[in-house]
């Protein structure tokens, strides 16, 4: 599961030992080193002390810049899709979304309220119930999918059906403590109608669905049949998801025969090209990484795992993990590689690949998602944001994609880093990164883009996704408030999803043609899952000393704030494996090492 990375194992394996003997002088040198690191980083005035005022400080800036966002669509460009901060206009993007060349766009679209729909959970994290209710009675009022547009079947279901589903399950439960008026599922009904409007786009040979289907007429005449592994491999949390509110189980159906599909047209080497056809299901494009046209199909395979508790997204998880790591790795970096042969095609950074150690952190690698993360911040300080696209083999930008459009990917990572390890040093990387955005893209009318990195010349356009992921992984950075209340999976837009017993239990007939684990109960068939089970999937088991430790994919996050501790009771007990933490000699819960 970790490549070559066996000088990793090894120190996890001696640090694990060494909680249960004596330090010996190696230990303490190490010891020793760290606290003259640490005295010189105080000394040099490079090390923050993140106190709780300074924490409440940088919560309370990253607010004013949602705020700022958020209150200027709201003024200049609401009820349309997105803002024009330089001008103070708007654009109606959801046609454009995924549309390079803007094709085909809409004459009659007037836009569906998209920064507001991207913003509702966010609203919610912050703790604006009467504004998040106002929103929600708004849509449910006043929104309709039956408008003449064509639109990318991924964008749209990430954005409108995610962000629906999201704010409906929120909506429900805030409705019962602060909601003047009563709801009545308005959310849901939306979802439910733009999810029977992208069913359309499954009717294909392969089950493959279109990449692109206008809301209100279908399949358009002459589409295209060429997509992206993203664009088909990464519906399974919003339908699925769908299928369990509504109790209908095509959607979810519908989405896992494509991602089936999909698996199957892996190489023999486990990896998957970036593009496809969905009517022959060839590949066409068979270069392939962790970037763009390909990242959200592996954070899918292992949230839907997280959120349904089928072992089957876990088995295509861990072998596309393993070739993933195998192939494409180079030390932190990750390169892109043949699908057919493993061999390096393109060595180049691009900045959807940020997210990457996020995912990581949900299955434990804690080591090797801190190495990629700290080059990426490397890159971000080198240009003051994250470029586009970096040609690692040439040490250069890319001629011609080097803007930033307020992307959230290393800011993700940086919170699922912070969640883990609880080192004040991603509090750093977040008060830099607010730092920049409010230097470099921050303007009168919201926040822009920057069209160049290199001069930092600004686009006019503010991005949705900066509402519903960025400002609200920073917040949730200086604040997890909303993490320690419940446990979540966030959709690869920042929607969060509440992991659920429920969900775990719930199942369709498409899961019963690969049924593997079940058992009888009063006479019918049940489900068990994997969190009803309390087991967790095991990565590896090392014997040390005769003991045996675990690396576990513990993928839930922890519900206390504070990782400090003086014995193994303190730690309490993993929430995935149901097995006592340890409390290690420097005074911290292990996280990703329990005992097995």
């Amino acid at each position: 599961m970790y490549g070559d990375r066996k000088g990793s194992k090894v120190m996890k394996i001696n640090f694990v030992s060494s909680l249960h003997r004596s330090m010996s002088s190696w230990h303490l040198l190490t010891i020793l080193l760290l606290l003259l690191s640490l005295q010189l980083r105080l000394a040099l005035g490079s090390f923050t002390l993140f106190g709780p005022a300074k924490k409440a400080e940088l919560r309370d800036q990253v607010r004013q810049m949602f705020y700022h966002a958020y209150d200027n669509y709201m003024q200049y460009a609401f009820p349309h899709d997105e803002l024009k901060p330089l001008t103070k206009t708007f654009t109606d993007s959801l046609g454009e979304l995924g549309n390079l060349k803007l094709e085909r766009l809409s004459e009659q679209y007037n836009g569906s309220a998209l920064t507001l729909v991207e913003s509702l959970s966010s609203l919610h994290v912050l703790g604006n119930s009467s504004e998040f209710e106002k929103g929600v009675l708004w849509l449910g009022e006043n929104l309709t999918f039956d408008v003449d547009v064509r639109v990318s079947l991924f964008e749209c279901n990430i954005r409108l059906l995610g962000g629906l589903i999201s704010a409906h399950l929120l909506a429900t439960d805030l409705s019962k403590k602060s909601f003047r008026e009563p709801y009545k599922d308005q959310l849901l009904i939306l979802a439910n109608d733009l999810g029977q409007r992208f069913l359309r786009a499954f009717d294909t040979p392969t089950g493959l669905p279109y990449a692109w289907i206008n809301l209100k007429h279908g399949v358009m005449e002459n589409e295209t049949t060429e997509t992206s592994t993203s664009g088909c491999g990464s519906l399974i949390l919003e339908m699925g998801a769908l299928s369990r509110l509504t109790g209908k189980p095509e959607y979810e159906e519908s989405a896992l025969r494509a991602l089936r599909k999909l698996w199957s047209m892996r190489s023999s080497l486990d990896l998957m090209g970036t593009t496809l056809d969905v009517t022959t299901g060839e590949w066409i494009e068979h270069s392939s990484g962790i970037g763009a046209g390909v990242d959200s199909f592996y954070e899918y395979l292992i949230k839907a795992h997280i959120l349904f508790g089928r072992d089957e997204y876990w088995d295509m998880f861990s072998s596309a993990y393993t070739a993933v790591q195998k192939y494409f790795r180079h030390g932190p970096w990750y390169h892109e590689a043949d699908m057919r042969t493993g061999k390096a095609t393109h060595w180049q950074l691009t900045s959807l690949q940020a997210f990457w150690p996020g995912l990581q952190i949900l299955v434990g690698d804690v080591l090797a998602a801190n190495s990629t993360h700290r080059e990426f911040f490397s890159v971000w300080e080198r240009y003051g944001v994250l470029p586009e696209r970096y040609l690692l083999d040439r040490d250069m930008l890319h001629p011609t994609e080097k803007y930033y459009p307020l992307r959230p990917e290393l800011a993700e990572s940086t919170l699922f880093l912070y969640q883990a390890t609880r080192d004040p040093w991603y509090l750093e990387v977040g008060e830099a990164i607010i730092n920049s955005l409010n230097v470099y893209t921050r303007v009168n009318g919201g926040f822009a883009s920057v069209r160049d990195v290199t001069t930092m010349k600004l686009e006019d356009h503010q991005h949705s996704f900066f509402l519903a992921e960025t400002c609200k992984y920073l917040y949730l950075l200086f604040d997890d408030t909303f993490l320690v209340n419940g446990n979540y999976v966030f959709s690869t837009e920042g929607h969060p999803l509440p992991v659920t017993h429920s969900w775990h239990e719930w199942i369709p007939s498409i899961y019963m043609e690969s049924e593997a684990f079940e058992y009888k109960r009063g006479g019918k068939h049940v489900f068990k899952s994997a969190m009803s089970s309390k087991l967790c999937p095991v990565v590896k088991v090392s014997p040390v000393q005769g003991k045996f430790w675990v690396e576990s994919a513990c993928h839930v996050l922890d519900k206390r704030s504070n990782h400090k501790c003086q014995s193994d009771k303190e730690c309490g007990v993993d929430a995935t494996t149901c097995r006592q933490r340890t409390c290690s000699i420097a005074g911290y819960c292990g996280l990703w090492l329990v005992k097995f």
